[in-house]
C-alpha cells in the first residue's frame, strides 16, 4: 500500500468499536502505511475536511491497549445519510478531492446497515468514474442485524452487559419476598430485530431463573395476553422481571411506545426515536393489577459498558479492522469483513471479505426457530449461538478508582 489511509466511525457507538480502529491502525503500520487519518465524526466530518492523525494518539502499544478499553466512538460518530450519486456528483467529487489532498488510498468505515450503504455508494461511484481509491466496510452494531456475517462486533459486549444487569435486577427484585410481587419491566434496545433483548435469556443459570418473559419485535405484541400473563405471574411468584424490546409493535403496526407517548422525531435515515415502552407497560400493569411496578431502561448503558465488555468481542472487533486493511492491501474494494463461525465446541471464528451489495440496507431478524412456542422466551438454540460471544473479560486500566480512557483532543 503506497498511500495513506483513513478510518471513520458511524452510527450508534459500541463498547468495542474503538478496538476495530485499533485493528485498522496496527495492520496499517505493519504494512508500512505512513499516515493513518481518522475522520472526526464520520463521513459528515470528512466532508468538512475534519481529520485527525491517529499516529499522534497511538504512538505506543500502551495507547493502543488503552484505546481498546475506551468506550464509545474515539473519533466521533455521526448519523449522516450520503445522498445518491445521481444529481449529487459534487458531494462525491469533494470526497475524492479530500482523499487526494491527503494522499489517501483506502477508506475504512466502521458501522452498521447505513454505514455499509455509504461504502457501497462510494465504491460504486469510484468504479463508475475510474477512481483508484478503495473502500472497505468494518462491521459494527450492537443490534447484530447485519446479514451474511455470523454476528457483529459490539453485540457480544452488549449481550454480556444485558445478561449481567438482568441477573442483578432479578437478584434485587427477589430480595423482599413480599406476598405481592414487584413487577419490573426492563426496556432493551432493538427497533426491528430482537437480538439484544434475547440476550436477557443468557442470565439464566444454576443460580438464576432468568426473566419471566422476553418480548421481541419479531412477535406481534398482544396487550391483553401480556396483562393476563403478568396477572398469572403476580399470583404465583414473589418477584416478576420481564424484558421487552423498545421496538415491540401492536397488530396495527404501532410501536407500543407510541400508545401514550408518540414522538415525531426521526433521524437522517427516517428512524423514529423509540423510548418509554417499559414505562407505558409498567403503568398498564399497575392499573390492571394494583401491583407495584418499576420501569428500567438500559438506553445507552448497554452500548457503552466497556468495563464489562466481552474479551471475545474485543478481539473480534480488532480482527475485522485488521483484516479489512489486509484485504484492501490485496486490492479488494466494495466489501465488508464478515465473521465466519467454524465451530462451537470449542468456539472458533474466522473472517472473510464479502460483497457489500449483499449487505448494505439488509436487516437480519432473530431466527424464529429460536423463539419459544408461546412467543415470549428463547430456546437452547439461541443460547448455544450467543453464549460463546460473551465469554472472557479485559480488565480496565484504573486511575483514581475508575477506568481510564483515551480521549481525542477537541
Amino acid at each position: 500500500m503506497k498511500g495513506n489511509i483513513v478510518v471513520g466511525q458511524s452510527g450508534g457507538p459500541t463498547a468495542v468499536i474503538n478496538s476495530s480502529v485499533a485493528g485498522v491502525y496496527v495492520a496499517a503500520k505493519k504494512l508500512g502505511v505512513k499516515k493513518v487519518y481518522g475522520m472526526v465524526h464520520g463521513i459528515e466530518g470528512f466532508l468538512q475536511d475534519n481529520l485527525c492523525l491517529l499516529d499522534e494518539y497511538l504512538d505506543t502499544d500502551t495507547h493502543v491497549e488503552l484505546l481498546k478499553r475506551t468506550p464509545s466512538a474515539f473519533l466521533g460518530s455521526c448519523r449522516y445519510k450520503l445522498p445518491k450519486a445521481e444529481g449529487n456528483e459534487e458531494t462525491y467529487e469533494k470526497i475524492f478531492q479530500i482523499m487526494e489532498k491527503y494522499d489517501i488510498e483506502c477508506f475504512f468505515y466502521c458501522g452498521g446497515n447505513d454505514s455499509m450503504d455509504t461504502i457501497k455508494m462510494l465504491s460504486d461511484y469510484a468504479a463508475a468514474h475510474g477512481k483508484s481509491q478503495r473502500f472497505m466496510g468494518v462491521p459494527k452494531t450492537i443490534d447484530n442485524d447485519l446479514p451474511i456475517t455470523d454476528h457483529c462486533p459490539g453485540y457480544g459486549s452488549a449481550a454480556k452487559y444485558i445478561a449481567t444487569s438482568i441477573k442483578e435486577i432479578i437478584r434485587d427484585n427477589e430480595s423482599f419476598g413480599a406476598k405481592k410481587p414487584t413487577v419490573t419491566i426492563v426496556e432493551i434496545m432493538g427497533r426491528h430485530a430482537g437480538w439484544l433483548t434475547a440476550a436477557a435469556a443468557l442470565s439464566k443459570g444454576d443460580d438464576c431463573s432468568g426473566p419471566d418473559a422476553i418480548y421481541l419485535p419479531e412477535v406481534t405484541f398482544d396487550m391483553d395476553a401480556f396483562l393476563d400473563k403478568v396477572k398469572h405471574l403476580g399470583a404465583t411468584k414473589s418477584s416478576v422481571v420481564i424484558a421487552v424490546s423498545e421496538g415491540i409493535t401492536l397488530a396495527d403496526g404501532r410501536f407500543v411506545c407510541e400508545i401514550d407517548n408518540a414522538s415525531d422525531y426521526v433521524d437522517a435515515f427516517g428512524h423514529k426515536q423509540l423510548s418509554g415502552c417499559a414505562a407505558i407497560l409498567a403503568h398498564k400493569v399497575a392499573a390492571a393489577t394494583g401491583l407495584k411496578t418499576r420501569a428500567v431502561e438500559f438506553s445507552t448503558l448497554q452500548r457503552s459498558a466497556t468495563h464489562i465488555a466481552s474479551l471475545t468481542d474485543i478481539n473480534e472487533a480488532f480482527q475485522v479492522g485488521f483484516d479489512a486493511v489486509v484485504a484492501a492491501n490485496e486490492g479488494k474494494t466494495g466489501m465488508m469483513i464478515t465473521l465466519d463461525r467454524n465451530g462451537d465446541e470449542p468456539y472458533q471464528c474466522g473472517t472473510s471479505a464479502y460483497d457489500i451489495h449483499a449487505i448494505a440496507n439488509v436487516e437480519r431478524p432473530l431466527p424464529s426457530e429460536w423463539i419459544t412456542e408461546d412467543g415470549c422466551n428463547l430456546n437452547d438454540g439461541y443460547i448455544r449461538y450467543a453464549r460463546p460471544l460473551i465469554m472472557g473479560e479485559l480488565q480496565p486500566l484504573f486511575v483514581n478508582g475508575v477506568p481510564h480512557h483515551l480521549v481525542r483532543k477537541k
